[in-house]
């Protein structure tokens, strides 16, 4: 596990790498119904609730900000509407289970009175319960924070991933925390969580979409890393990297997935069409995982690809 002090890589440095290991993986778009002409994108991984295996997704209209989170099941090849789950106005659904209670979160977005396009700040929302249809809020991250994710750990604690943006002078970073219980979910903690160094180059980004405990206690953290390009074309990827709660060392990042790996497909605008937003992975314990993902801002896929968490458990 390498020290946090390491040199931070730029996008195009992590993308000349991946290139250069190659892949043969290729994804495959996931296919909706029952929500009209709707959009359905940044999708998680599918959870099993009431003995059910359930995606969640963030569904809006193509020319449109305005969205819900909604939870699908699979029947004859689409992902359709599921009886009776529960719809949350928010963006960007994530999950993860603690202490066996199922934790589901979003981002909610703030919306100019003067200006129904116009967003004007926004902050995670956090709901708890052990099924779906019984999730309530608990908590609420500081304004201006996205990608703020939990994980149970071996040694009893919870660990808190947090992006505030900007720090000094860097558009936003990855910080860490932990917690003993749920109820300790503060703006505070979140706001004042320590942040890791020599991820990002200060004028690009990332965040964490979920956490992976590794068998050694190690976390797995799956996450975007993004950089503006000329004319402000955005620019997303998939990535890894491994954490060591108790020394906060971490190791480099590493990219998973490219557009080019899935499908031709429409963008919500002509900047997003280089864009994969990480929705959650699934081990498949033979040395495969499925990487479920955002595509364009407009549709949803999924792709095979070996674990890239294997290496931080050797």
């Amino acid at each position: 596990m390498q020290a946090s002090a390491q040199q931070a890589k730029s996008c195009v440095e992590l993308l000349k790498e991946f290139r250069l290991k190659g892949t043969d993986a290729r994804g495959e778009k996931l296919y909706f119904a029952g929500v009209g002409r709707r959009d359905v994108y940044n999708v998680t991984a599918p959870f099993l609730d009431e003995g059910e295996w359930v995606i969640a997704g963030r569904v809006e209209d193509r020319a449109s900000e305005r969205s819900s989170i909604m939870f699908f099941v699979e029947k004859n090849g689409k992902w359709t509407p599921r009886e009776g789950a529960p719809v949350f106005e928010l963006q960007d659904p994530f999950f993860t289970f603690v202490r066996g209670e199922l934790v589901l979160g979003g981002v909610q977005v703030f919306f100019d009175p003067d200006d129904p396009h116009y967003v004007t700040t926004w902050r995670t929302v956090f709901y708890r319960g052990y099924r779906v249809r019984e999730l309530r809020e608990f908590a609420q991250g500081p304004l201006t924070m996205k990608d703020v994710r939990l994980v149970d750990q071996q040694n009893g604690t919870i660990g808190v991933f947090t992006r505030p943006m900007p720090v000094g002078d860097a558009r936003a970073m990855i910080g860490y925390a932990e917690i003993s219980d749920l109820d300790e979910l503060t703006e505070e903690l979140m706001a004042n969580a320590e942040v890791l160094k020599g991820q990002f180059l200060k004028v690009e980004w990332g965040g964490a979409n979920e956490i992976h405990l590794l068998n050694n206690g190690k976390l797995g953290v799956l996450g975007h890393v993004a950089w503006m390009d000329y004319g402000n074309i955005r620019h997303y990827y998939p990535m890894v990297f491994a954490l060591d709660p108790a020394t906060r060392a971490h190791t480099p990042l590493k990219l998973i997935a490219t557009r080019n790996l899935f499908p031709e497909g429409p963008a919500k605008r002509p900047d997003l069409e280089d864009v994969l937003f990480s929705g959650g992975l699934r081990r498949n314990g033979d040395g495969t995982a499925t990487l479920y993902t955002g595509v364009s801002d407009a549709e949803a896929a999924r792709i095979v690809i070996e674990d890239p968490f294997v290496e931080y458990e050797a």
